[in-house]
């Protein structure tokens, strides 16, 4: 079974915090964390970690940080026939500061202006694809080229690209931010037939699979014409980084291989649970059997 994911290639800093700095204040911290970040590379990283055929399909620049997210892809198995290399353009970077009282996280972005295609053709036959809308003409030319494969889209943003592609995938999983700024509509988690209008809304638009993450409150999705909220499961959060692209690499993973809907959310709101209890984004990502067991024990 071949995946391709097709997405932003960034390099993270993190800096763990044990509450977030004042205003004007210097602040020395003990460690810092340094890996590759980014929606679809998290994800590709997950997936090549739990042992799929994993190829990224990507942009970096010819510099330092563009080397060294070459080069872990490399060391991780993946393959980059498809990562674009370009000698005028810096790659991106994320400067992330991870309180960890809170277990949240605040992210500064440097991203030179956004790729819309691939200089080169990208003739990959996939069985799964899953983009995260940051080279959205070459991710519908993928999508084209393998009509019949399983396709996700992790839907952080609200855009005209988002909002193309997602009626083109089989499952568009977003978050509740992106819900919450599509509909125009706040999320309370208590309110069941608000977040049904939600769904509903987002359904309509897509036509397709949706599935809404809450957070720490698990995901809403429709099943067998019932809406259903999916429990998380309750764990101390160090760092929130990446949980997200960790849930929709594990969703991939588990959809790929024919888990049902509702199992398929469970296992991949563990597998997001587990990473925010780690720091850093990469780093957290945990082995399958981890997540396998972990589900034996609740």
């Amino acid at each position: 079974m071949k995946i391709v994911c097709i997405g932003h290639s960034v390099y993270d800093v993190t800096l763990p915090v044990e509450s977030f700095p004042e205003e004007n204040k210097k602040l020395r911290v003990p460690e810092r964390i340094e890996c590759g970040g980014g929606p679809a590379s998290n994800a590709a990283f997950l997936l090549a970690k739990w042992g799929m055929d994993t190829s990224i399909v990507s942009v970096v620049g010819n510099d330092h940080y563009g080397n060294i997210i070459k080069n872990d892809y490399i060391n991780a198995g993946i393959n980059i026939d498809n990562l674009e290399i370009r000698d005028n353009r810096s790659t991106s970077s994320s400067y992330i500061i991870a309180n960890k009282e809170t277990g949240t996280r605040t992210i500064i972005t440097y991203k030179e202006p956004q790729i819309r295609k691939l200089d080169k053709e990208v003739n990959i036959e996939a069985d799964v694809i899953l983009i995260d809308g940051e080279h959205p003409e070459t991710a519908y030319e993928v999508l084209e080229k393998n009509p019949n494969a399983i396709s996700v889209l992790d839907a952080g943003r609200v855009n005209d690209d988002t909002k193309f592609l997602g009626k083109f995938v089989t499952y568009f999983v977003c978050s509740k931010e992106y819900a919450e700024d599509f509909t125009n509509k706040d999320i309370d988690i208590n309110d069941i037939e608000g977040l049904i209008s939600i769904h509903k809304e987002l359904e309509e638009y897509f036509n397709t699979n949706i599935v809404i993450t809450l957070e720490d409150k698990g995901a809403l999705t429709k099943i067998d014409g019932n809406y259903e909220i999916i429990p998380s499961i309750k764990v101390k959060a160090l760092d929130s980084t990446g949980a997200g692209d960790i849930f929709h690499g594990a969703f991939t993973y588990f959809i790929a291989n024919k888990y049902s809907l509702r199992e398929t959310i469970r296992l991949s709101n563990i597998t997001g649970a587990i990473s925010v209890t780690r720091i850093g984004s990469r780093n957290s990502i945990p082995m399958l059997s981890e997540v396998l067991d972990y589900d034996k024990t609740i």
